[in-house]
């Protein structure tokens, strides 16, 4: 009896080892697992950190040194972007190798990552895509005046979801600044044409419409309105032209007659002739208050030219 109590107590010690002894193994292994996952979740923070802190001094410096160095304001802001979006790049490629190093894993990202961004952030995607074509096609760039969807303004900004305009127009009716700044979603070059005042060809047609009665001296009014459209585009013509031969090596262009001309027509309150010229499209006010003032001395010594104005005649029987 005692013989068979030692056996038995010995089995189940024997027993209870072996069942205890892997599971010991693998808690320890499990241990040891938690605990390294949990230094290398703190490595690969601190190494972000480190490459974030990293990327700013040298975007600081950089920055400083343009600053310093490049005096041209335009030139100086497109080196300074384009310094903005390198670092930027290359900042976040260091970022998504430190956290993702497994091939698997960076598929298996990539793939839910692309489901989850095409289906919530379009609009963002759009942006993007219409940054890209910016920076491709260039249909514009900073310092053009352009119109998009009914606003217009000069480019003063071109960044990565969205475009800044110095607003031209609106209540100021004329095309002069209005102080404010407006953004645009970079998204708009595939939803809106946009119109573009100085990119290639900044030269642009302005009419100016004057109305004489029908007592006048048209004929004189005309020559007076010519001579000094003439006189404003001389020496213009020949810049005009070699501009259009330029535009002519990309798009199909053709253009008759550049220097100006004044065409009649005959309306319910007198005579009207409409000056037709070229200017700069950032002058197109400042030429039309000379010519309107030269136009209004001229037509002031002149006793048989006068303007018209709507008014009604009464005739008693």
């Amino acid at each position: 009896m005692i013989f068979r109590k030692n056996f038995v107590s010995s089995a189940f010690s024997f027993l209870l080892v072996c069942l205890t002894g892997p599971a010991a193994r693998a808690a320890e292994e499990v241990s040891v697992s938690i605990f390294s996952d949990a230094s290398l979740f703190q490595q690969k923070v601190l190494e972000t950190i480190f490459v974030i802190i990293g990327a700013y001094g040298l975007l600081v410096t950089l920055t400083r040194f343009i600053n310093a160095r490049v005096r041209d304001i335009k030139a100086r802001h497109v080196i300074r972007k384009n310094s903005i979006y390198v670092i930027s790049l290359i900042l976040f490629l260091v970022i998504f190798f430190i956290w993702i190093q497994d091939i698997n894993s960076i598929t298996i990202f990539l793939g839910v990552a692309g489901a989850g961004v095409t289906l919530a952030l379009q609009e963002v995607i759009l942006c993007v895509a219409g940054w890209l074509l910016i920076l491709i096609r260039r249909p514009f760039e900073v310092g053009d005046r352009i119109e998009i969807n009914g606003v217009k303004g000069d480019i003063i900004d071109i960044r990565l979801f969205q475009v800044s305009l110095l607003e031209i127009g609106n209540w100021v009716k004329a095309d002069q600044s209005t102080g404010r700044i407006v953004n645009i979603p970079n998204s708009f070059v595939f939803k809106h044409p946009n119109y573009n005042y100085s990119r290639g060809f900044e030269f642009i047609w302005n009419e100016l419409p004057v109305l004489v009665t029908f007592e006048s001296d048209w004929q004189k009014a005309r020559t007076i309105m010519l001579r000094h459209a003439e006189n404003m585009a001389e020496g213009l013509e020949e810049k005009v032209r070699r501009k259009l031969e330029v535009m002519r090596n990309r798009y199909m262009i053709y253009y008759g007659k550049l220097t100006p001309i004044v065409y009649v027509d005959i309306k319910d309150s007198g005579v009207e002739l409409t000056l037709r010229y070229l200017t700069e499209a950032k002058r197109r006010r400042s030429t039309q208050d000379e010519l309107c003032r030269n136009i209004l001395e001229d037509f002031a010594r002149e006793p048989d030219v006068n303007f018209a104005y709507p008014t009604w005649r009464v005739v008693k029987e």
